[in-house]
């Protein structure tokens, strides 16, 4: 099947939902697990969409999924109608933006599971309903970044919804950006290289840009079909972005180029077809495919010295889903189904310093994975405040490579999971689970990096890596005070095996070439989480809320190379934010700020350790309805001048050996935007 053949997919409620939405929670039904928030919860802070509503809700942190293959747990953590999107490339918060606030009947949150509710494991997820209105609806949203550097990066986005009748609808959007992604991770600053003695070696400023382009289009059509419903969609983007930098020595004036453009094309497409084959049995068919085109270069100079690596990589994913929901008695829910999916990588990698070819161990690959699961789990409303979920998954797959790494290997996992949730009152919740988790194989760690243009350090691929696995065990208590505030603590502790991180590639006669991916054993993660939501309107602020969240991470796994413990490489240590926000009514406006926390990261690497500090983030925005069907949004990102430093600790040979070359501290700073963008609707 050629790169371009596009099959389709989305959401859709079943066909006796399509004519109007699901009635809402009965009252008192909260004890059991549903909290219905109707459109007059929100209207205080005038939402523009069903994101806008979701980030409001009480108690509720928006996830918005990740990028696996397979369907189960990669629509993030709220559903459309029940079910969640199915979507991958077009993300969850762009979905949910095009969702007009006006077509929304109530937004849900549910815990424990609720019937009718595809949870996808969760323990709490957010289900938006939406209400049918005819006619035609749409909207023009034009925006402009304007960059700290004096660029001007323009967009606009198109978007229409059809109800087309007979309980037909149809939706488009259309997204131009001609200066799309300023990454805030780049910027101005300087670069100080010292040598294990303490002596400078390099001390040079660094102006680093990185931006890109984009095109999106995305449809989606409902349509009654053999007695159920089906709902297409697919979206295409095409993706142009670069990094530029040059790092000029203030003492030579010696300057160091890098160069890096990156081609992506995008494409997903997919069906869901539901239908009530009884009373009791329901059935949802799905079927999903994406393509991932790349082509990645990166150049490097510097007097003396090229570096130029190349990246050709096609990725194909199509996976096939039936299940079958019963609902045998009242309070009890099973679903029982299969899974299958075929996977492709096709990667070529290529490296040359000073025009002469290096060879890259894993450079030009083909990987294959068939896999298949079979899932079966059960839901019981065992009591108004107690319900019980149990279940399964049993996964096989058959991975096979070709090109420089030969293998072929099958792989087997039983993956149990168990939940609790009691509603011991109306404002009281505990949630315990306990599940094996089994990740996916990632096909970035197939490939090589491109960041060996500019280092020098080879970090190749390995396509022979097993999934990581671990016994998760979670405790979750949430409280509700005042009207609208939730607090929210979880404990999780994670066993890990089979931990994919680094490792050194030895060839046969036991010389060690450079390092990869690869599996290094047991280890464990333990996370401490809280999440708290204030309404302020006690204190004296009227319409206001505080929202924030916060992760506590500790991890712990033996190093292939030192034999002690350290931390799992790429795993932040602390993950946090805060967000206010308050609607001024008598000026038609609503303003708020954003705090997004720094990060650190740190990867273990053969030769070297390079640690990522990253610090918070401040976003203050206001948008102002100037017109019953015109908003204005205006948005100061990064005020306050966001930090970036990279820390490289490179050793002479392994770093077992402790014998430090020389340490590299990068410092950027990236001095912000101010992004306006107005919306203007039109119909109903």
């Amino acid at each position: 099947m050629g790169p371009w053949v596009i099959i389709a997919a989305a959401v859709a409620p079943p066909a006796a939902e399509a004519a109007a939405p699901p009635a809402a929670p009965a009252p008192g039904e909260a004890s059991r697990g549903v909290i219905a928030y109707p459109p007059a919860f929100f209207a205080d802070v005038r939402p523009q969409s069903a994101y806008d509503m979701v980030v409001r809700l009480p108690g509720f942190t928006f996830d918005k999924g990740s990028t696996v293959r397979g369907l189960e747990g990669s629509g993030g953590n709220v559903l459309i109608d029940g079910h969640p999107p199915l979507a991958k490339n077009d993300t969850l918060e762009d979905i949910l933006r095009r969702i007009p606030a006006s077509s929304v009947a109530r937004v849900e949150v549910v815990r424990g599971g609720a019937p009718g509710i595809d949870m996808e494991g969760r323990t709490v997820v957010a289900n938006v309903v939406r209400r049918q209105q005819a006619g035609f609806r749409g909207a023009v949203q034009p925006y402009v970044d304007f960059v700290y550097d004096n660029r001007i990066l323009p967009g606009v986005r198109f978007e229409g919804q059809w109800s087309l009748g007979g309980g037909r609808s149809a939706e488009f959007s259309q997204t131009f950006s001609t200066g799309h992604f300023p990454n805030d991770e780049y910027g101005d600053g300087g670069r100080v290289r010292t040598s294990a003695a303490g002596v400078r070696l390099i001390d040079s400023d660094i102006d680093a840009d990185s931006h890109g382009h984009r095109i999106q289009s995305t449809g989606a059509f409902t349509t009654p079909f053999l007695g159920g419903q089906l709902n297409l969609n697919g979206a295409i983007q095409f993706n142009m972005g670069w990094l530029e930098l040059y790092d000029t020595d203030k003492r030579t004036g010696a300057v160091e180029y890098e160069k890096a453009p990156n081609k992506r094309g995008q494409h997903e497409a997919g069906a869901r077809f539901t239908q009530r084959l009884s009373n009791t049995v329901g059935l949802e068919a799905l079927l999903f495919q994406q393509v991932f085109l790349q082509d990645q270069r990166s150049h490097f100079q510097a007097p003396g010295l090229t570096r130029d690596f190349a990246l050709d990589r096609k990725t194909y994913e199509t996976v096939g889903r039936v299940q079958f929901n019963l609902t045998p008695a009242a309070g009890i829910k099973i679903e029982a189904g299969t899974e299958g999916a075929y996977n492709r990588l096709d990667s070529q990698t290529s490296l040359a310093v000073n025009g002469q070819p290096v060879a890259l161990p894993a450079g030009d690959v083909l990987v294959e994975e068939l896999r298949g699961e079979a899932i079966v789990r059960g839901t019981w409303q065992a009591t108004p405040k107690l319900t019980l979920e149990a279940g399964a998954r049993h996964e096989v797959s058959r991975v096979t490579s070709e090109g420089d790494v030969e293998l072929e290997k099958s792989l087997s996992f039983l993956k149990p999971r168990a939940a609790l949730t009691w509603t011991p009152d109306g404002k009281t919740q505990v949630r315990l689970r306990v599940e094996r988790e089994v990740g996916q194989l990632n096909f970035d760690d197939f490939v090589a990096s491109p960041q060996v243009a500019s280092t020098g350090v080879v970090v190749v691929g390995n396509p022979d890596l097993t999934p990581q696995q671990a016994w998760v065990y979670e405790a979750a208590v949430e409280r509700s005070f005042w009207k609208d505030g939730a607090i929210v603590l979880t404990y999780r502790r994670f066993d890990l095996t089979d931990v994919v991180d680094r490792i050194p590639i030895v060839s046969p006669a036991g010389v060690i070439l450079a390092d990869a991916p690869g599996n290094i054993g047991s280890g464990t993660k333990t996370e401490i989480a809280a999440g708290i939501t204030v309404p302020l309107d006690r204190l004296g602020l009227k319409a206001a809320q505080l929202k924030g969240q916060a992760t506590w991470r500790d991890t712990k796994v033996l190093d292939p190379l030192t034999s002690s413990n350290r931390q799992i490489s790429t795993l932040h240590p602390v993950d946090w934010e805060a967000h206010f926000t308050q609607a001024i009514p008598q000026w038609r406006m609503t303003w708020g700020l954003d705090l997004l926390g720094g990060i650190r990261e740190r990867v273990f690497r053969l030769t070297e350790v390079e640690t990522k500090k990253i610090s918070p983030y401040l976003i203050l925005f206001a948008e102002f309805r100037v017109q019953p069907d015109a908003t204005l949004r205006i948005e100061a990102n990064g005020i306050n001048m966001r930090n970036s430093k990279r820390i490289r600790e490179v050793y002479v040979g392994p770093r077992s050996l402790g014998q430090l070359n020389f340490t590299d501290y990068r410092d950027l700073e990236w001095g912000g935007n101010l992004m306006i963008r107005l919306r203007k609707t039109f119909g109903g």
